[in-house]
């Protein structure tokens, strides 16, 4: 059965495009997403490792989903709001529902675990209980515990003098009954595994290939932590606490310290999921659950296998080639190819570029635009948004850079980036010391648009150059997350983008004339759906229209009533929507028009691209903005147009493969339910990523060619 919601019967009379019964929930369609995940690690055509880590991401993503979205839910019940979701549903009902859903997803991903290990058994590398280690092995996990992990183990007792202990969110616990000899009167403990970046959860010994778990080596070395007593049971048990806490930014003095202190309250936030091993006994989990103050029977979920199954993407990075994806170099981007080193020269000379990630590299695009105007005698100023960058970010470097040789530096740093928040705390400080102008946004709304905005004294005078991009200024995710940017030097681009900063550092005149691009909150809902009213207008049998939009989530509600009534207008649209869409397609006098693709793969598909066919009159919109509420009301985002006719090509092709695989891309149905499609031959098996990796090789290697071509000339003209 479809929990998302049955299918109301065929309608006679017109549809109302905004009814609850045309509305997907978007916690179920986010959860059906996870579904089409865990695929990629069912699939035997992924290798190994790759399959073993889709496994732990759909653990991390449900870790996120109770923390984020069951928690705010939670928080609605407990305020007793009795407002429905647009599907209909009250909080409570949709937390009961998704509840269902992850039951299903956990019992497949317990008998995926078990496949997986055969699996890897088979390739040498066996996660095994302590008792299957051989002698040789144990003694060096007896000695690796003493001096490695005792000194750092501390047990806590729960009695009238020891009251239960704090349990940190998505910690692994072991809960240990023991009792004297001669008594029958067990003793509670908690003793809370040292994982850590220097500490894994899985520890291999020896040259066989066997790894066991933390909490199983401490589990099987009590006796050092309770000499003289007897070990009745070691249960393992973790804990996820709600991750929403918003702080009350309109009433702030002081930015930094409201966020630090919703930090704190998330540390100490309402647990909203206790998991527990299988065996645990009925009493322990009882208790737990009575200390913890969950609901036994809702908020209790029993593992079979490894709890906290996101720690196996630590098995997932294992040194093995054979058993990962064919290994991937970002290449060099054919327009930065060239004789003038000056990257700045060849954006003039190019006019605009269009990035595609990661098949490009990061650091020879982005970080080099950094890198150049951070040492540049013509740069005047950088003006830089960042909402998450990496542990060791080589682009806080370059801006520290460009301050310390005498350039105006400004960034806008997002403080409330979730899961982020502490970092980009550090992040201002190191800023701030080197004398960068730092400020947080405008009170209210979240900073999410990527933007570098360069300010430089060219020949003819101040020119302003940028990069605008989908995906956030992170050398990692810029590795596995598939984004798109655009590096120009427009001036109208220019002149926008300086009173779209004047706005973030102020927080003053939000409307502001821009001339090409398109910002949240003020005018990019508004130009989405004037955009889609156009295509409905100008839709003809001869002149048809055409709408295609991907981002990673359709939620908006206007938006979703807009594109349903462009279908009714015979608009064809195409949706390529990575996860939550609340979009039913193909529903006969509704949605029969409208198409919806899910691609999921290799790479994480995360880059946002608008085209309105308008009547032969194309439009191309890349940007930071998902389909949603928060995105378009809520957040600080920037879409730019694409008008080079040769970047426009690029996009379509982009746009063209995707609605085409067969490999990688799932269809929704008009119940919600999503079907791979399944194609014929050879073509049809090739990953998505692959063939993009392919093109962006031949691109290289062409402009390689017409580069040897121009100075094969040179040198027969100068003989």
């Amino acid at each position: 059965m479809n929990p998302l919601s049955p299918l109301p019967a065929p309608q006679i009379v017109p549809i109302n495009p905004e009814a609850p019964e045309w509305q997907l929930n978007r916690e179920l369609t986010w959860l059906a997403f996870n579904r089409r995940v865990l695929h990629e690690a069912q699939d035997s055509r992924v290798p190994l490792l790759e399959r073993v880590f889709f496994l732990a991401v759909v653990g991390s993503n449900l870790d996120e989903f109770f923390m984020k979205r069951i928690g705010g839910l939670k928080q609605q019940v407990g305020a007793g709001v009795k407002e429905r979701s647009v599907d209909g549903r009250l909080p409570q009902e949709q937390i009961d529902a998704c509840h269902l859903v992850v039951q299903d997803l956990l019992r497949e991903q317990e008998e995926l675990e078990v496949e997986l290990k055969r699996f890897l058994a088979r390739r040498r590398i066996r996660i095994v209980p302590y008792a299957d280690l051989n002698l040789a092995e144990k003694s060096l996990a007896e000695r690796y515990f003493l001096e490695q992990v005792y000194p750092l183990l501390t047990p806590q007792g729960m009695d009238p003098a020891h009251p239960f202990p704090f349990i940190s969110n998505l910690s692994i616990n072991l809960l240990v009954g023991v009792r004297y000899p001669n008594s029958e009167h067990s003793y509670m403990n908690r003793i809370k595994a040292p994982v850590s970046e220097d500490m894994p959860r899985f520890l291999g010994f020896g040259e066989s290939g066997h790894f066991i778990a933390l909490e199983d080596l401490i589990g099987n070395n009590l006796e050092m932590l309770f000499p003289a007593m007897v070990v009745e049971s070691c249960e393992v048990f973790r804990v996820t606490r709600n991750a929403v806490t918003e702080p009350n930014q309109e009433q702030a003095n002081d930015l930094l310290q409201v966020i630090e202190s919703a930090l704190r309250e998330r540390k100490f936030a309402e647990i909203v999921r206790l998991e527990v091993g299988w065996g645990m006994e009925e009493s322990h989990r009882g208790m737990l659950a009575a200390e913890l103050g969950v609901d036994d029977e809702r908020d209790v979920f029993a593992v079979d296998g490894i709890v906290g199954k996101r720690d196996l993407a630590e098995i997932a990075r294992l040194d093995r080639p054979e058993l990962h994806y064919p290994p991937h170099k970002p290449l060099d981007n054919p327009a930065l190819q060239g004789d003038d080193p000056n990257i700045f020269h060849l954006i003039r000379k190019q006019g605009s570029i269009l990035l595609q990630h990661p098949y490009e590299s990061f650091d020879a695009t982005v970080e080099r635009c950094l890198r150049e105007a951070s040492v540049d005698p013509k740069v005047r100023a950088i003006k830089m948004t960042l909402y998450r960058t990496a542990g060791k970010s080589r682009v806080i470097e370059y801006l520290i850079d460009a301050a310390r040789n005498g350039k105006q530096v400004a960034v806008v740093l997002e403080l409330k980036a979730r899961f982020d928040e502490q970092a980009n705390i550090r992040w201002a400080g190191f800023l701030e010391e080197a004398g960068i102008h730092v400020t947080y946004g405008v009170v209210g709304l979240k900073t999410h648009c990527k933007v570098i905005f360069v300010v430089r004294k060219d020949s003819d005078g101040l020119r302003r150059y940028a990069h605008i991009g989908t995906g956030n200024y992170h050398a990692g995710t810029a590795r596995m997350y598939c984004d798109l940017g655009l590096l120009t030097c427009d001036p109208d681009i220019g002149a926008d983008l300086t009173e779209l900063f004047n706005y973030l550092t102020t927080g003053y005149t939000p409307m502001r004339r821009y001339r090409k691009l398109l910002p949240s909150p003020r005018l990019l809902k508004k130009a989405l759906l004037r955009k889609i009213e156009r295509e409905i207008r100008g839709h003809s049998q001869d002149n048809p229209g055409l709408i295609q939009l991907k981002a990673n989530a359709l939620e908006e509600r206007e938006i979703v009533a807009a594109l349903y009534r462009a279908s009714q207008a015979g608009v064809h649209v195409d949706l390529i929507i990575r996860d939550t869409c609340r979009l039913r397609p193909g529903i006969a006098g509704l949605s029969d028009n409208i198409r919806v693709v899910s691609l999921v793969g290799r790479f994480l598909e995360h880059s946002r691209l608008f085209y309105f066919r308008n009547q032969g009159d194309e439009e191309y919109y890349i940007g930071s903005a998902d389909l949603m509420q928060r995105n378009l009301e809520s957040r600080v985002e920037v879409c730019v147009p694409v008008e080079s006719p040769k970047l426009r090509k690029q996009l379509r092709q982009l746009l063209n493969l995707q609605l085409t695989n067969k490999r990688n891309a799932w269809e929704m149905q008009a119940d919600g339910d999503y079907v791979q499609r399944v194609g014929k031959g050879r073509t049809s098996a090739v990953c998505i990523h692959r063939k993009f990796i392919e093109l962006a090789e031949k691109r290289l290697a062409a402009a390689d060619r017409s580069m040897i071509r121009k100075k094969t000339r040179k040198k027969s003209v100068k003989g």
